[in-house]
């Protein structure tokens, strides 16, 4: 007999379903019978939800009921409440019992284009896999192992891992980070799991870690399971007891809230973290650096919102705790570093967002782009200044800046937004020396 057991995350689920449909607590409660503040506690997992309410939630943010364990015409019989900090799921079970441990170790969330997922366990799991793929949601190693991943494998060597994937994620070697990400994800929470006291904390952090490297990557790519992924982050984060890794988990989920449009709540995220960050014994800097990132990422958030007052005014900040950082070094953090050079870089990206190009202009022209310290974010500089030019309407420099980024990351080349600048070009009335067969040869357009 085969034996199937399906393990839904609720809480997770509504998360993810609320942010795609940009709708407010308040709204969604409207529809359920609750208020805002328990819907606040229901999607936190800190907080039991009736059958029938569940229902309506569900029918209200377009979740499918059987998503949820629910059946429309008779929802699963019960939910549990469960304590701060943890999540509440509602289980259906056929055959033999599993333990909890495994059940938790084998859990997984299928992002789809309407912020849904489930958890299948045994012969389910490759029936999930497949619909995500005829979805359009598949197609990476990365992106199939938050589908259906295996039980957590122990990785020897956890540590050079985990350096390995932040030195790939720095030097722009994202496929090769994409392939390497679901083992990595897994030692750590095999780790984690075997793991006791301090041990444990360090494993819940390598999974933050490297929940924020899958994050940065679906940014990159725009892809649709970026939630999921920020969200586990800052999970793990809050779990390794680490202020400065639950600053950098915060500042990847802003990240995906901005480009759900949430620009509002992204912005008093990032400032609240950053002001209620507790401080460490001998991590002042540290500290001193993820509270400049997340104000720098804040700056351009709300820059993105056309709030160019906030965006200067927490930029200003931003660059006075930069300089408060010795010289020399830049803070423990994983992927970013915050020093003078990256808040100049941000105020390239500020200035060309709130359409003020000639203070773009300056900034770029500041700024040398060999300080910068990794292939990474000299990327981020040329993709920046081709932006910048492409508002200017000089294509020589666009395409200049281009260039300039295939012999640093040629890998960033593929990103949609910076396709989409070479694009332009490549449609435009611009007689540029190569330009076609550079597009086709960074999958632009093709040949």
């Amino acid at each position: 007999m085969s034996r199937t057991e399906t393990v839904v995350d609720v809480p997770a689920i509504l998360r993810a379903a609320r942010a795609v449909k940009r709708v407010t607590l308040a709204e969604v409660g409207a529809h359920a019978g609750y208020s805002a503040s328990a819907m606040s506690r229901i999607l936190r997992g800190q907080m039991a939800v009736a059958d029938g309410a569940l229902l309506r939630i569900a029918e209200f943010l377009d979740i499918p009921p059987t998503h949820l364990g629910l059946r429309r015409d008779h929802p699963a019989r019960h939910t549990r409440t469960a304590p701060p900090g943890s999540t509440v799921a509602t289980r259906v079970t056929t055959g033999h019992q599993k333990s909890e441990d495994e059940v938790r170790r084998r859990r997984f969330l299928a992002a789809g284009a309407a912020g849904v997922g489930a958890v299948v366990i045994g012969t389910e799991q490759a029936d999930a896999v497949t619909a995500a793929k005829k979805s359009g949601i598949g197609g990476d190693p990365l992106e199939e192992a938050l589908f259906a991943p295996g039980p957590p494998t122990p990785l020897p060597g956890l540590a050079g891992a985990l350096a390995t994937a932040r030195a790939d994620f720095r030097a722009a070697r994202y496929s090769r980070l994409r392939h390497t990400l679901p083992a990595l994800i897994s030692g750590a929470e095999a780790a984690r799991n075997t793991g006791t006291g301090l041990a444990r904390e360090r494993a819940c952090a390598a999974i933050a870690h490297s929940y924020v490297l899958a994050t940065e990557l679906a940014v990159k790519e725009s892809a649709d399971y970026a939630w999921a992924t920020a969200d586990r982050a800052l999970t793990a984060a809050r779990a390794s007891g680490s202020p400065v890794v639950v600053g950098e988990a915060a500042r990847v989920l802003a990240i995906t809230m901005r480009r759900s449009g949430r620009i509002t709540s992204a912005v008093q995220l990032l400032t609240s973290t950053a002001n209620n960050l507790h401080a460490q014994a001998g991590r002042e800097d540290d500290l001193r650096a993820v509270r400049t990132t997340l104000l720098l990422t804040a700056a351009y958030t709300a820059a993105t919102g056309g709030d160019g007052r906030t965006a200067n005014e927490l930029i200003d900040e931003a660059e006075l705790l930069a300089q408060r950082i010795p010289s020399g070094r830049t803070g423990e953090l994983f992927t970013v570093e915050a020093t003078p050079e990256q808040v100049t870089l941000y105020r390239i990206g500020i200035a060309t967002t709130l359409n003020d190009p000639d203070s773009g202009v300056s900034h770029a022209r500041a700024l040398d782009p060999a300080r910068l310290p990794t292939q990474e974010r000299r990327a981020r500089f040329y993709t920046d200044a081709a932006r910048l030019w492409t508002a200017l309407g000089d294509d020589g420099r666009t395409y200049a800046a281009l260039q300039a980024m295939e012999r640093v990351a040629p890998e960033e080349l593929r990103r949609p937004s910076v396709r989409a600048i070479t694009s332009g070009l490549v449609h435009s009335s611009a007689r540029l020396p190569g330009l076609r067969a550079f597009a086709a040869r960074t999958g632009a357009f093709d040949a």
